[in-house]
Formats: C-alpha cells, sequence, structure tokens
C-alpha cells in the first residue's frame, strides 16, 4: 500500500481481514486508539508509507544518501516488522 494507491484500495475492500482493518472498512481498530477508523488511509494518503518517507527524506538519492540496509522489512534482511491488525 502506498501513497498513490491508498485510496483506490480503500475504495474497494478486499477480503483480506487484516488489511480491510488496517484500511477502516471493517472493525473498529482506529476507535480502539481513539482515532477515526480511516486514521491510516490519511496518514499514507499524507505523506506515504514508512518506505516512501524514507526514500524521499534519507535514501540514496537525497543528500544523505542513506541505504536501507537493516532498516528493510524483515522479509527483505532488516530488522523492521510490521505485525498484523488483528
Amino acid at each position: 500500500m502506498t501513497q498513490a494507491n491508498v485510496g483506490e484500495l480503500a475504495a474497494a475492500a478486499g477480503d483480506n481481514p487484516e488489511i480491510n482493518r488496517m484500511l477502516g472498512t471493517e472493525g473498529e481498530y482506529g476507535a480502539m486508539l481513539g482515532l477515526p477508523n480511516d486514521w491510516a488511509v490519511k496518514a499514507i494518503a499524507a505523506v506515504g508509507n514508512y518506505g516512501e518517507v524514507f526514500e524521499r527524506h534519507l535514501g540514496v538519492n537525497t543528500a544523505i544518501g542513506l541505504d536501507r540496509g537493516l532498516n528493510q522489512l524483515w522479509t527483505k534482511g532488516g530488522i523492521l516488522y510490521a505485525p498484523p491488525f488483528r
């Protein structure tokens, strides 16, 4: 889910309950946090997901030029793990 496709994904709820909870189309996850249920959609639409924010401000194509390295998702050899929305 990226800044470019988050609105489309939120409008077309699929059959994955974890994604639907994150998008606020199922469950009350936002309310448990004291936020509207579509808080994640609004945040991603405004600034992008974590990877997009990192690349835009710190990544290899910036003045800082950091490689993601250990800052990658654990599925790509890094230490970041995003727990499922349950």
